[in-house]
């Protein structure tokens, strides 16, 4: 750096005993060279095709949720299968832009996949849950219907894209409610939601997969069974003229384990 500012006659970078940041002139820079930069390092990964096993950088944006409970149970074996793939992925709430942050792929659920992503069904099967400890529902009113829930206190997750609350969507026979309940406390991840329903705070909305254990234990109880919304998560990546080695292996892992799972 210090040879292509003493070449250009101008400072790039500010450097103080503590941090390095651009000055202006390195930000113009920046920008001017980024496009080209991104198109060396996918040039390069493709490169990868040469070998004879996948190897590269595979970068996925998904919800803890995603990453503990779907992804990495599909995805571990390949990592051991493969070790020159280096799996990246990374915990986010907020709807990403995951071709300006430079991420492979990314995991939402159906309705939020813009329409010119490719989208590849991961499970359909699963629902989310309204749950409460026994502890809590103690001479309190069992929720009857949805609109039932706004008069408990419940756990909320803030969407960091928005700042907002996510609203409640319960569905029974084709007919969707949306709820905006009350909070007893507000979370970014639905791992506390579920440890402030345990603990007997309010009413969670989760997973059903991560709350059976504790309809078995007897530790929560489920509310409104009729009322809960199937949970289909869907992987989505942009059109490609061309695939990394590493991408294609991670995506044709996550197909077959679709499949085992639906057959």
């Amino acid at each position: 750096m210090l040879a292509l500012e003493s070449r250009l006659g101008i400072r790039l970078l500010s450097r103080t005993t503590r941090s390095v940041s651009l000055t202006e002139a390195g930000t113009r820079l920046l920008v001017a060279i980024e496009p080209h930069l991104t198109q060396i390092d996918t040039e390069l990964s493709l490169l990868t095709e040469l070998r004879d096993t996948p190897a590269g950088r595979v970068r996925i944006s998904a919800t803890d949720y995603v990453i503990n409970n779907v992804l990495w149970p599909k995805l571990a074996p390949l990592a051991r299968i493969y070790p020159d793939i280096e799996l990246e992925l990374s915990v986010d709430y907020g709807l990403t832009d995951i071709v300006e942050h430079q991420y492979d792929a990314g995991v939402r659920t159906g309705d939020q996949v813009a329409k010119d992503m490719i989208a590849v069904l991961l499970t359909g099967d699963r629902r989310l849950a309204v749950v409460a400890s026994p502890e809590y529902l103690q001479g309190r009113p069992i929720p009857a219907e949805p609109g039932d829930l706004i008069q408990h206190r419940c756990l909320n997750l803030r969407l960091p894209t928005y700042g907002s609350l996510a609203p409640w969507e319960l569905e029974k026979d084709g007919k969707i409610v949306t709820v905006r309940v009350g909070g007893a406390a507000v979370f970014n991840s639905v791992y506390p939601v579920l440890q402030a329903a345990i603990d007997a705070v309010g009413v969670g909305f989760v997973p059903l997969d991560l709350a059976q254990p504790h309809f078995d234990s007897g530790t929560l109880v489920p509310l409104l069974p009729d009322w809960w919304p199937m949970l289909p998560l869907y992987l989505y990546y942009p059109h490609r003229r061309q695939t990394s080695s590493a991408f294609a292996a991670v995506l044709d892992a996550l197909k077959a384990a679709t499949d085992e799972g639906s057959a």
